[in-house]
Parts: structure tokens; sequence; C-alpha cells
């Protein structure tokens, strides 16, 4: 079911509370990310992790999850306290209206009213609408390449290949979030490396789709190895880029 931008009125943003609406999250890891059981995560640690210290948030339109974000407490070695996201999803039929930015900016409110300006999560390099949200729409840094994170999972978005992730720190009082929450995206012109992805990675045929993968992995290793860092993120109808500069 699609939704015009109009008929969001009735969109609330909600913390869930109810074994009922964690419940309702397993019916969206299926519809978004294709997961059979042995890769879902269970509904029961949604309670658990907004128990502990970290978040479990829900789009509701007319009742109805359409989509929601689990995050939970972590530390660093040296202690500092932040939220990792784990998951971040919106129904397909509800995508392009904002719902997923509305998500993540009060997954940002509740964090900071905890005390903490920092919550990371991980992405897949190869998925360009995700790079853009998170680089242009949000203004995270991208500080680390993991090959293989999550192994192969039955995601049909992973689509069989190694689970590689770029780790996204989303520092909540930075200067780079204050001007994308203010609508002001990237204006970088100047670069030292540019990593290109394809729009659409899920169209790939899966032999291309993991030279590209190689390709991309191979091409992090030596930016970061050269003290590069993710500056922008370039969206075309074809392809995307990542730019990197000092």
């Amino acid at each position: 079911m699609a939704e015009s931008q109009a008929g969001l009125s009735a969109l609330e943003i909600r913390r869930l509370e109810t074994l009922d609406e964690f419940e309702a999250t397993l019916r969206l890891q299926e519809l978004i990310w294709g997961f059979d059981p042995s890769d879902m995560v269970a509904s029961r640690l949604f309670g658990v992790f907004s128990r502990i210290g970290g978040s479990s948030l829900g789009a509701f339109l007319h009742g109805e999850l359409v989509g929601y974000t689990l995050a939970f407490a972590a530390f660093k070695p040296d202690l500092q306290a932040y939220w990792h996201s784990h998951m971040a999803g919106v129904d397909p039929g509800f995508h392009n209206l904002g719902i997923g930015l509305r998500l993540k900016l009060r997954q940002r409110d509740e964090a900071l009213a905890a005390g903490l300006d920092r919550i990371e999560w991980t992405f897949d390099p190869l998925q360009a609408r995700n790079a853009y949200f998170n680089i242009e729409k949000l203004g995270t840094a991208i500080e680390a390449y993991i090959p293989n994170f999550y192994g192969i999972t039955s995601s049909k978005l992973h689509g069989s290949l190694p689970t590689d992730r770029l780790v996204a720190a989303w520092h909540l009082k930075s200067r780079a979030v204050a001007e994308r929450k203010a609508g002001r995206r990237s204006t970088q012109k100047h670069f030292a490396m540019r990593i290109e992805v394809p729009s659409r990675i899920g169209e790939v045929a899966r032999p291309e789709a993991i030279r590209i993968q190689n390709r991309v992995r191979g091409q992090f290793r030596i930016a970061f190895e050269e003290g590069l860092r993710v500056v922008a993120f370039e969206r075309g109808s074809t392809r995307g880029a990542y730019l990197l500069d000092q």
C-alpha cells in the first residue's frame, strides 16, 4: 500500500511497549530484509533492549507498524557510553516519505535526553540509497570498513554476498549533524578519492556484484590506510560515489 506525503498526518512515532508491538516487528523483518526465522531478532529482545538502557521505536500509521528502530546500550574501550543502532527499517510500501528520517531524528532526541552524544550502526557500502541517507541526510562520519561482519545471511537484500559493512558514527552534537538537520547538504567539490557503487546493487548479477564488492573493499582499505575520510556521497541515476579527502 502506497501512502502520499499528505496522508502521513496520522503518523505516530513512539516507543514500542507491548508484546503485540514487539511481535509486529517480525512481519517487517521478513518484509524488508526477507529474513528467515534464524536471522530475525527475536521479538522479546525489543523489550529487553529498551529496559537495559537502549531504545525501541515504532512508526505507526492508523495503528499499523510501518517502521521501527532498535538500539542497545554499548561502551567503548575507554568506557564512553553510546547506543548501537542494530536495526532500522521501513515497510517498502512507505519508502521515500521521510518515515526513516523521522524515526532516526526521534532516536537522536532520545539519546540526547539519555545523556548520550553518539549512536553507531553498520550499513552495506554497496547500498547507495542507505549511503546517501546516512551521510547526506544524517551527517554521519564513516569510521571503519569491516569485511563479512555478519557472515552470509538469509536476506534477499544481501544477495548471498559477504556482509561487508561500513561503521557509521552519528556524533549527535556535531556541526555536520546540525547542518543536515537544517536541510543543508554537502557541497564538496574537491576530493582525493572517489569510490563508485551501483545505484541498485540488487539488480546486478551476483558474479559482477562480488567483483564490485572486492573492488570497493580494496579501495576503502587503501583510503583508510592513507588517512582519508568520507566527506560526501554523490548520488546519480546509475551510480553513486563516496568522496574521500583528508
